[in-house]
């Protein structure tokens, strides 16, 4: 089970730092929001060993964290 934790982890990681291309047009409080997201999902699932709930979860925890700190 540990290493479809690391793949989840990784597969994430590696989804997130695509997605970050897109983050060209977007103000910089909507790149804190997105980057916020992304580091919160991964750090939600790996916290709750893969949990979808603690993925999504910590999604949106890390982006109203993300969308707080550009105030």
């Amino acid at each position: 089970m540990k290493t479809m934790q690391k793949l989840t982890a990784t597969a994430i990681t590696v989804v997130m730092l695509l997605g970050l291309g897109a983050c060209d047009g977007m103000s910089r409080r909507g790149q804190n929001t997105a980057i916020g997201a992304g580091v919160g999902a991964v750090g939600g699932a790996v916290l709750t060993n893969g949990s979808a709930l603690g993925t999504v979860g910590g999604a949106a925890v890390g982006g109203v964290i993300g969308h707080e700190v550009g105030k």
